[in-house]
């Protein structure tokens, strides 16, 4: 029997203010609802802009505890709307001790979850460590009324590893709320490197657990606040299915709301000809927890 479900991805650009970016993620939700959508994702950090591009102590006045004022609302349109609805939200666990966390509500049922993002990078134009202590609530799916959902955030999406553990606890999707883009300083050549890299390697991740993906990246130029190059997110919001195929993908340079319908079967089906799982060899897998092997 085929279980068909609709979700939602809410591609949105940095609006200027907290209450700006909610109002048009608000907007995108009524709409997805009215379309039928049960499941929607947004983005890494939607409430403002990526403000890791530099290390400051004043960005921290942008944390908030979880329950908080954006859970509240954010709460509320999911109950109104019925709406699983997957959040990313700038967390202020204790004074001192802060996470990039995915917070997941179940309609009526209020706060049914959440995940702290497990991997943080330090790059140029990324400094997460100076902000995110690295999650602590492990690779866990999340049961909601739509299924067991893997929810994982951003730099986790390059990880073979998390896939694979959220897919063996038995998350029956996996998804990415992200924020990622161009160095405007980087030529044509190399965007088209990155980007297809980033495309390519969820698509892995669904090929190799049998799952499909959803991933909602931010869009826009965004500039630094140290004056430096500023980020160009690509966009491209997309949904794969359990083989990798691409079912559904946004525009790179504008906001975009996409509907896509998932035939959640499929992970079944394509299970029992791609056994990856049965063929695991984990009596041989002991090297994967030393950081190298000299």
């Amino acid at each position: 029997m085929t279980d068909t479900l609709r979700a939602a991805l809410v591609q949105e650009r940095d609006r200027g203010s907290r209450e700006a970016n909610l109002d048009a993620i608000e907007a995108g939700l009524r709409l997805a609802a009215a379309q039928g959508a049960r499941l929607a994702l947004l983005q890494e950090l939607h409430n403002g802009p990526y403000f890791c591009q530099h290390e400051s102590v004043a960005e921290f006045d942008r944390a908030e505890p979880i329950p908080g004022p954006s859970t509240a609302r954010l709460g509320a349109l999911a109950a109104e709307l019925d709406l699983v609805l997957v959040a990313s939200l700038f967390e202020r666990r204790a004074a001192g001790l802060y996470h990039n966390t995915a917070v997941v509500f179940d309609g009526k049922k209020g706060i049914c979850g959440k995940y702290r993002k497990m991997h943080i990078p330090d790059d140029p134009a990324y400094y997460e460590k100076f902000y995110f202590t690295p999650g602590d609530l492990g690779f866990t799916p999340i049961a909601t009324s739509v299924g067991k959902l893997g929810v994982l955030v951003c730099w986790d999406q390059w990880y073979p590893e998390a896939a694979r553990l959220m897919a063996l606890a038995g998350a029956e999707l996996l998804l990415y709320p992200t924020a990622i883009g161009w160095d405007p300083a980087d030529d044509d050549a190399e965007k088209k490197r990155q980007r297809d890299a980033w495309i390519a390697v969820q698509r892995g991740h669904a090929v190799a657990n049998g799952l499909p993906v959803l991933t909602c990246n931010r869009t826009g130029f965004e500039p630094a606040p140290d004056g430096g190059r500023g980020l160009q997110f690509w966009g491209s919001s997309f949904a794969a299915g359990a083989q990798g195929e691409l079912l559904a993908q946004a525009a790179i340079d504008q906001p975009e709301l996409l509907i896509v319908d998932l035939d959640l079967a499929r992970s079944e089906a394509v299970r029992r000809i791609w056994p990856f799982l049965r063929d695991r060899r984990i009596d041989a897998y002991a090297d994967l927890l030393k950081r190298f092997r000299d």
